[in-house]
């Protein structure tokens, strides 16, 4: 069973812990073709490419001028404590123990726009590129074209090595469509988290980051590896409720308004 979540836009190389496991990217090379063309773009123009400011774009230009495929231990930060944001919030790696990242290595994934794929011990540099992103590459005018059958075949031959081979997707809209789910041969369950608002059941957006980010950290801590399991979640209010679920789709509802 392998659980794959979104990256965040904020990272933090200071404050949060490494792990004791250390690995590279398996896609490293590949990421390195995108930098690439990332690399040529000006300040103003990844203003205007990624919806940033005047302050963000320069900051990333710089990051993108320094990025290098040697990855040397002195420029990165494990995957899992680098990133900082709704879902690592809920996730709160920094609180694991040992035996919790090596079980996060074995069943957490990370989706990037970057790295296309990412264990949570694999070691990244500072960048910002959304899986959304339109620029043009050696395989086409978008990240998805760059990444899409690669990342799916990536996945399946981890899910093909797992007791119980299949996907529990807590990854965000515009980070799961970079897979084919035609082409992987296994269940993919994706929870949602909801909340009564008004007396009545919606997603909201902060708070289902967070749940994504809460589930990710249950499955984890509990060592869980048998999906029904994950109808005992009941973390901050949340719990499965089987007459808004189907097969494939697993609700959890909060009713605190």
């Amino acid at each position: 069973m392998i659980t794959i979540i979104s990256p965040s836009k904020t990272l933090d190389f200071e404050k949060n812990r490494e792990l004791i496991i250390t690995s590279k990217p398996e896609l490293l090379e590949e990421s390195e073709k995108i930098m690439l063309a990332l690399r040529k773009k000006s300040t103003s123009k990844l203003m205007e490419l990624q919806s940033i400011s005047k302050s963000l774009a320069e900051l990333n230009f710089e990051r993108n001028q320094a990025w290098n495929v040697s990855h040397d231990l002195s420029q990165t930060r494990s995957a899992l404590t680098a990133f900082k944001g709704d879902v690592y919030l809920g996730l709160d790696a920094n609180n694991f123990s040992d035996s919790d990242d090596q079980f996060a290595n074995e069943h957490l994934r990370i989706l990037s726009g970057l790295y296309g794929i990412l264990k949570p011990s694999d070691q990244i540099m500072p960048y910002r590129l959304e899986m959304g992103t339109k620029i043009n590459t050696i395989r086409g005018k978008d990240i998805y074209s760059f990444w899409k059958s690669r990342v799916t075949d990536l996945v399946n031959q981890e899910l093909l090595n797992h007791s119980s081979p299949l996907l529990i997707n807590l990854a965000s809209d515009e980070y799961y469509k970079v897979l084919n789910p035609k082409d992987i041969p296994y269940k993919i369950i994706q929870p949602v988290f909801m909340d009564k608002k008004n007396g009545e059941y919606k997603v909201i957006s902060f708070y289902a980051k967070k749940a994504r980010g809460l589930m990710s950290r249950f499955i984890i801590k509990n060592q869980i590896d048998t999906p029904e399991l994950l109808h005992t979640f009941d973390t901050e209010g949340y719990l499965y409720n089987p007459e808004m679920s189907t097969d494939v789709k697993w609700t959890f509802t909060r009713d605190q308004e």
